[in-house]
């Protein structure tokens, strides 16, 4: 398989909706631009783009680590499949092995990754998805990270999304029980 770029980002809160943070909030994506070997045919057997999964998860994660001050609390994977391909090429790639070299670079990961993918043409965004590492009723984790790689994908690429952040909203006032005072900036 081919990688043809790696991007990253990083995105750093202090204050949200008029108001400061609790604590700022890092959230990063690593996203990897990948040649999609079955754009334009009708394919059913994917194991290829199976087993990359695991690879791109490893490759990705590190990035991802790398841009983050804190350890990982909160963790997603996303990825826009060009016009070209299918829905299947991007789930394929996430969802069997995608995840346990994930886990393993972050220490922990009881909570299932939250993920999205979609087909979309150059420029595209997609909204990945964050929840937190070990639980997944922590409500304060559950967030979202709009990443766009310039560029990409074109039709016949798939741009594959690793996100982490090292907290959760950055001043959360929602719990299950419903609206709650915000806790104190630790």
């Amino acid at each position: 398989m081919e990688i043809k770029r790696v991007w990253t980002c990083k995105d750093v809160v202090f204050a949200e909706g008029g108001l400061p943070a609790l604590k700022p909030v890092t959230r990063v994506a690593a996203c990897a631009v990948i040649a999609n070997p079955f754009a334009g045919e009708a394919q059913d057997d994917l194991s290829e783009l199976i087993g990359f999964g695991a690879e791109l998860g490893e490759l990705l994660v590190k990035e991802a680590k790398a841009l983050l001050p804190g350890p990982a609390i909160s963790y997603g994977k996303a990825a826009i499949v060009g016009t070209s391909g299918d829905i299947e090429h991007a789930a394929a790639i996430l969802h069997p092995r995608m995840g346990k070299p994930m886990r393993d670079a972050i220490g922990g990961g009881q909570a299932i990754i939250p993920s999205n993918v979609k087909i979309g043409a150059v420029g595209s965004a997609i909204d990945v998805p964050l929840g937190h590492k070990d639980d997944v009723w922590s409500f304060d984790q559950i967030d979202t990270l709009g990443v766009m790689v310039p560029n990409a994908p074109r039709p016949d690429e798939i741009v594959v999304i690793v996100a982490l952040a090292d907290g959760g909203r950055p001043r959360p006032r929602v719990a299950k029980s419903g609206a709650v005072p915000p806790a104190t900036a630790v």
